[in-house]
């Protein structure tokens, strides 16, 4: 087995071992992205666990304490305890989650400047699907 720091080319995607595969797959999903979101919104503060499910609307209470922890494993978002009775939960972006948020915010211009010609392709599809 290829471990990340024996492949050849830290960057190629088409390599089944490379590590971008997994830094994208964790950045492109829209719960992700939403995350980053809402965490750089409230920069410099931090945001509750009860607080992010509020604003993440849809979101599940696992999905949302899986989605934290897989951005605090890759280093994108902290978690920090109180030690009150129930323990209170925050969370903020790290620098490294910072320098995401503005390629974050190209993606979602992106998709709001095209969303029209999506929704007229997959109308146009719809009525005419592949035999």
């Amino acid at each position: 087995m290829t471990t990340p720091a024996a492949h050849s080319s830290p960057g190629d995607l088409f390599d089944p071992a490379c590590p971008t595969r997994q830094v994208l797959d964790r950045i492109g999903g829209k719960w992700e992205s939403m995350l980053i979101k809402v965490l750089a919104d409230a920069e410099p503060s931090e945001v509750g666990f009860a607080e992010l499910r509020r604003r993440i609307t849809g979101i599940s209470q696992k999905m949302l304490s899986q989605t934290l922890r897989s951005l605090e494993r890759d280093g994108l978002v902290r978690r920090r305890v109180e030690p009150t009775v129930p323990p209170a939960v925050h969370y903020s972006l790290t620098p490294l989650g910072r320098s995401l948020d503005g390629p974050l915010a190209e993606v979602r211009a992106w998709a709001e400047r095209h969303i029209p010609a999506v929704v007229a392709a997959r109308a146009a599809y719809d009525a005419n699907p592949p035999s």
